[in-house]
């Protein structure tokens, strides 16, 4: 009889923040082996979230079979001069075996100042009491500062509040989330050197596009150009394969003219990034939860795509490029929300509405992003250990 490895223990928390949820590790918790980027972390990864599943269920995993839930953090104190801890997100496909570590989760953003500070990754002096914790996240898939403002209440992160975020079923405590200087990379804002294109797409049309850095790389198009009125709800395009394909040969064009891969075929390696968004003027809707959304609560309305299918709500990351695109005159983002020059904007997005600050300044003939900033939540689900085969990695 052939002998079986059996499984190991590592330490690990389930966490929502904001509208996803991921499996968040201490880098010193886990195999010595994962402790680095690599294979045997990639192969850890997929097996705790239960990927590749060609089911593309995730059934025998902590995966909840959409881009939301397939989510994995690695945090560590910080390796940056005045930053608490350094954030790492790995995004894991769900049929196929790959960890894509191009971009940020903006909606975990929200949990890992708590579970910094839980997880002893914080300096003990700089937690009060009671008050906020301000904790200084270094990005390290982009290399950027985020900005977590924790609440804390008898010296212990508080996560139970009346806040409502649209997308999630219950209130928690809200978290103001900071994304500083969030373009996207070294290069500029708008790799293209315009806030409008044309982008070419062979087979599918040429469609006026804002490609920008910010928060993540992001292709925004006009709901109306494409066929759209920007108020879907999630199954009218992800019941749509063909819908979804044109999608996605949009997303590799566009991903092309951004400079993020040097050949189309690159793309399908490239899953996280860039996003496809669009957008349309302030319409009124029927949100997925059945809230009535009018036409005067919003700004404008935008729907997103995330490895490959409609997302639920909006991407944190995603929102910061709303936000900024927002804040930049002529932008079809800006154009949508009626123009002008504006600090901040309220969208639509499949389960409701959200805000979200920008402040943009144009210096030496080029835009630049100075900060994002927007009120999430987070909520710690289950904590102990995960279990895998002691040989999947």
């Amino acid at each position: 009889m052939a002998a079986h490895v059996p499984q190991i223990k590592i330490p690990a928390t389930y966490i929502r923040g904001g509208t996803s949820k991921g499996v968040f590790f201490r880098r010193q918790d886990l195999p010595e082996v994962a402790q680095m980027p690599g294979k045997a972390r990639d192969n850890i990864l997929l097996r705790v979230i239960g990927s590749p599943d060609p089911y593309g269920k995730q059934t025998d995993g902590m995966g909840g079979a959409t881009s939301s839930t397939s989510k994995t953090v690695i945090l560590d104190k910080s390796s940056q001069p005045d930053h608490d801890v350094d954030y790492l997100f790995g995004q894991v496909a769900i049929d196929k075996a790959f960890v894509d570590w191009s971009g940020n989760c903006g909606n975990l953003t929200a949990a890992v100042g708590a579970f910094a500070i839980s997880g002893g990754l914080v300096d003990a002096d700089r937690i009060p009491e009671n008050g906020t914790c301000v904790v200084r996240i270094w990005q390290a898939n982009i290399k950027k500062t985020i900005i977590a403002h924790v609440p804390i209440t008898n010296g212990e992160v508080q996560e139970t509040g009346d806040f409502e975020l649209d997308g999630v079923t219950f209130p928690a405590a809200e978290v103001a989330v900071e994304f500083m200087d969030p373009a996207d990379g070294e290069g500029s804002m708008f790799p293209t050197g315009n806030l409008v294109d044309d982008l070419e797409v062979p087979g599918v049309g040429t469609f006026k596009a804002t490609m920008i850095n910010a928060g993540i790389p992001t292709i925004f198009l006009n709901a109306e150009e494409i066929g759209y009125t920007g108020t879907e709800l999630q199954d009218a395009i992800n019941g749509d394969p063909a819908a979804l394909e044109r999608f996605e040969t949009i997303r590799a064009y566009g991903a092309l003219r951004m400079g993020l891969i040097q050949d189309l075929s690159e793309a399908a390696a490239r899953q996280h990034t860039p996003k496809v968004a669009f957008c349309a003027p302030p319409t009124a809707y029927v949100s997925s939860s059945g809230k009535q959304i009018a036409e005067q609560d919003i700004d404008l309305v935008v729907r997103a795509l995330s490895m490959g299918k409609l997302h639920h709500a909006m991407m944190g990351t995603a929102a910061v490029a709303i936000g900024t695109a927002a804040a930049i005159p002529g932008t079809l983002v800006n154009l949508a929300a009626g123009g002008g020059e504006r600090t901040a904007v309220t969208f639509g997005h499949p389960s409701g509405t959200l805000k979200v600050g920008a402040e943009a300044q144009y210096i030496n003939g080029d835009w630049t992003a100075t900060k994002a900033i927007m009120s999430r939540s987070a909520r710690v689900l289950m904590e102990g250990w995960v279990r895998i085969p002691g040989d999947s990695f």
